[in-house]
C-alpha cells in the first residue's frame, strides 16, 4: 500500500506518520522508486502501537522509542518488554525525607512479601506507592493502609485477568499496546467501578439499618 492507504488504514495523518518516521519510531517502507514506497501490514500495527503508546500512555517520544527497540531486540522477551513499557507509563513521584521513605517502604515491602511479589526498590511504581503511603498519613487517614493487604490481593486478581486477556493477542507487538491501553483506560474503569460499588455496599449498611432493639424499662 501507499502512503495515503497507510494513513487510512491506521488512522493516522499523512504528516504525523511522517513525523514518526523522522523520530525513527516507524521504519520506512519498501522503496519502488525514489520518491515512493511501499507499506505493509506490519507499519500499520506499529503505527497502531505508536498511536496507543503516545496518545493513550502518555508516553514520551524517547520513551516510545525504548519500547519499540525493545520490541525489534531479538531475545529479549514479553515480559521485559512490557517492563520497558509499563515503566514509561506516567507516575507520581514524591520528594520524601529519609524517615518518611523508610517507614513506608517497611510497610510495601512486608506487602509484597506477603504476596510473593519480586520487589524492585528503585522501580518509578514502587516509588509512586511509597509517596501514596506517605500522604496517606501525612493527611491523616493511615487507616486506609489497614486494607492494603486487600487491595495488594484484588489487584493481583485484576492483574491475573488483565494478563490472560492480552496473551491471547499473539505478537508482543499487540500485547504490549493491549497492556499500555488496558492499563490506563482499565484504571479509569476500575475507579469507576469501585464508586460504584461503594454506593451499593453504602446503601445496604447505612440507608436502612437494622433497627436499635428497645431496652426494657428497668421498672418493668
Amino acid at each position: 500500500m501507499r502512503m495515503a492507504e497507510l494513513s487510512r488504514e491506521s488512522g493516522v495523518a499523512v504528516a504525523t506518520i511522517k513525523y514518526y518516521q523522522r523520530e525513527g519510531l516507524l521504519p520506512p517502507g519498501e522503496l519502488t522508486s525514489p520518491n515512493q514506497a511501499r507499506y505493509g501490514a506490519a507499519h500499520v500495527r506499529r503505527l497502531k502501537l505508536v498511536r496507543a503508546l503516545l496518545e493513550i500512555g502518555g508516553l514520551s517520544i524517547a520513551a516510545v522509542r525504548e519500547v519499540l527497540a525493545a520490541i525489534d531486540e531479538p531475545g529479549v522477551s514479553t515480559h521485559d518488554v512490557l517492563g520497558v513499557a509499563q515503566h514509561g507509563l506516567p507516575a507520581v513521584r514524591a520528594d520524601l525525607g529519609d524517615e518518611d521513605r523508610a517507614w513506608a517502604m517497611k510497610r510495601v515491602e512486608a506487602m509484597a512479601a506477603g504476596r510473593g511479589w519480586e520487589l524492585h526498590p528503585e522501580s518509578p511504581l514502587t516509588d509512586s506507592l511509597v509517596g501514596v503511603l506517605c500522604a496517606l498519613r501525612d493527611v491523616g487517614h493511615e487507616w486506609v493502609l489497614d486494607a492494603l493487604d486487600r487491595y495488594a490481593e484484588a489487584a493481583d486478581q485484576v492483574a491475573g485477568a488483565d494478563i490472560d486477556a492480552v496473551a491471547r493477542l499473539g505478537s508482543t507487538e499487540a500485547i504490549v499496546e493491549g497492556a499500555v491501553v488496558g492499563t490506563v483506560l482499565g484504571d479509569a474503569l476500575l475507579a469507576t467501578l469501585r464508586r460504584l460499588a461503594h454506593a451499593e455496599v453504602s446503601r445496604r449498611r447505612f440507608q436502612n439499618p437494622p433497627p436499635v432493639p428497645r431496652q426494657e424499662d428497668s421498672g418493668r
